[in-house]
């Protein structure tokens, strides 16, 4: 791109905050390329040693993020390792599985909880290596809306980013709201494991009493997560391990003890009951894949964290498809030791709090005490879970607003310098899910539209780059590090066929017939969502959102001069 009228600083956001749209367009055409000055800086490094972009120096990925518009403001702190384990922990495989377990007990029984699982996985490890191409284009915080703004032409980029962006902040929000909630009705159907009497539980579950438990574990991982970001590597360290002993304490104890016996092999495999969801087989089965659907969510909310990473052109892809398979094996290793043991189904799907798990590892065990103890490794991990989710959860609130895409974006863009962490955004995200939380005492199946709607949101999120890329003929991806040709094409088709399937599947109840407790409002504020993000863009969007301050010129001259001064 020819440049002219060059600036002695590069073009902010903070510049584009005080001019209108045509004038920033403008000027971002007349940026002036800093490619020299990082081409010489390589140049020096490589005779000095150095290996060059995402291999040795260690301001190549900020460099890489100034080509892109933005300014380094989060410290790189984690290594390949550490961003699988937040990835693992953001999935909390055992634990996500277990707070939606009867989703596959009225979809279907032990087929469902098995196959559908399996199913699922390999589905989401095709997401996981299509947002993996991409991401090693362009690893930003910004994630999905950022690759789609690019990728997309001129003529639809900036609606389609906004569509993708609020998708991508409404599913990492809702998330993590789905996940201390179900947090939350998950530790008092583990109280309950304790009887007053046989058949009468120790603690009533009230409204007011499972929102309080909702307020304080919100409360708690956004302290975590905002004053303790510094050790946090180390506690998704830590989680990865405890994940495995619990599951190894889980596997032996039900099976070793199995208080009331073991199913055959034939029943655990090959079991299909759809009867207890009143929707045709077919139907019933897909309607039960929410739970892996949600357990799977967040495989691309580890985005968030690109600039938080040494190298997240390469870390950042390779740890969402090493994340994939390692909780694919972890969930085969949790489901199938529960299913053996699986105590009668109807009484199971009859538990009011929708939480079978305490009552089948009481089953396996056959005491109060023994449940509690296997239980206890699955409600730490669900707070470390809350934990991860916050903070990716944060992140992406924070890039979006960076951006100018949110209301009052000059505060939630903030980061504040001692904690080292967008507070504001935190904050923000934090209000939100506590207002949304409230909807609980209106209704009991909040839960079912607070996961529903997340599973939805991320799903279109992660659709909407891979879609843009698959049309555009995935040529940008030559200038990346993750490109698989064509089977990464076929990884596209399937992830956006899954995407155009999850959609409304997740909106359906679980069963039939439908009231007003066992419908699923994932549709209804789905819908208001998109109803909303719409309007408010040619409201308000249209004239204020330019989108990420940058050009695709900008990217290739940056690379293309450090793979010149690496050969030099």
């Amino acid at each position: 791109m020819a440049q002219t009228s060059p600036r002695s600083e590069p073009f902010t956001q903070a510049d584009a905050n005080s001019i209108d749209i045509a004038s920033r367009n403008d000027l971002q055409q007349r940026r002036p390329s800093r490619v020299s000055n990082i081409a010489k800086k390589f140049s020096i490094s490589s005779r000095a040693g150095g290996t060059g972009i995402e291999n040795g120096s260690h301001n190549s990925a900020d460099d890489l993020l100034e080509a892109m518009g933005y300014t380094a403001e989060l410290s790189r702190n984690r290594s390949t390792l550490q961003v699988v384990f937040m990835s693992f922990v953001l999935a909390s495989i055992p634990y996500g599985l277990a707070t939606t377990f009867f989703y596959p007990l009225v979809g279907g029984g032990p087929v469902n909880i098995i196959w559908g699982w399996v199913s699922v996985s390999l589905i989401i490890l095709c997401v996981a290596v299509s947002l993996g191409e991409i991401c090693s284009v362009y690893p930003t915080a910004g994630g999905v809306y950022y690759q789609t703004f690019m990728l997309a032409p001129p003529w639809y980029r900036k609606i389609a980013s906004w569509i993708c962006g609020w998708s991508f902040v409404v599913g990492n929000i809702t998330i993590t709201l789905a996940v201390n909630f179900g947090t939350s009705l998950f530790l008092a159907s583990s109280i309950n494991v304790f009887e007053s009497s046989p058949g009468v539980e120790i603690f009533a579950g009230e409204t007011y009493q499972v929102f309080l438990i909702f307020l304080g574990i919100t409360l708690l991982c956004n302290a975590i997560s905002s004053l303790g970001n510094r050790w946090l590597p180390i506690l998704d360290t830590f989680a990865i391990f405890w994940t495995f002993a619990g599951l190894i304490s889980i596997i032996i104890c039900t099976l070793v003890i199995a208080k009331h016996g073991r199913h055959s092999a034939d029943y655990v495999f090959r079991d299909f009951d759809p009867s207890n969801s009143g929707w045709p087989a077919g139907w019933s089965f897909m309607v039960g894949l929410l739970q892996a659907a949600y357990a799977t969510s967040s495989t691309g909310m580890i985005v968030s964290m690109c600039e938080e990473v040494e190298h997240p052109a390469t870390q950042v892809p390779k740890a969402m498809v090493a994340t994939v398979i390692i909780n694919t094996i972890g969930g085969l290793l949790f489901l199938i030791p529960l299913t053996f043991v699986l105590p009668n189904l109807v009484d199971l799907i009859a538990i009011p709090s929708g939480q079978p798990v305490p009552t089948i590892l009481k089953s396996a065990v056959g005491s109060s005490g023994g449940a509690i103890g296997l239980l206890i490794p699955l409600l730490v991990l669900a707070l470390m879970c809350g934990i991860g989710c916050t903070t990716a959860a944060s992140r992406c609130t924070w890039a979006f607003a960076r951006d100018g895409a949110i209301p009052g974006s000059r505060w939630w863009k903030q980061v504040n310098k001692t904690l080292d962490v967008p507070l504001n955004a935190m904050m923000l995200s934090m209000t939100v899910q506590i207002i949304l939380g409230i909807i609980y005492f209106g209704s009991a199946a909040a839960f079912n539209a607070f996961s529903g709607v997340g599973v939805i949101c991320l799903t279109v999120s992660y659709a909407a780059p891979i879609a843009v890329s698959l049309l555009g003929g995935r040529s940008h991806l030559k200038n990346g590090n993750f490109d698989l040709g064509l089977l990464g094409a076929t990884c596209n088709v399937i992830a956006i066929a899954w995407s155009l399937l999850a959609i409304p599947l997740f909106c359906m109840p679980s069963y039939l017939p439908v009231t007003a407790t066992s419908m699923n409002y994932a549709s209804v504020v789905f819908a208001a969502f998109f109803i909303i993000a719409s309007g408010w863009y040619f409201i308000w969007g249209r004239t204020n959102y330019a989108g990420p301050p940058t050009h695709e010129d900008t990217i290739l001259e940056h690379r293309h001069s450090v793979s010149a001064a690496e050969k030099y």
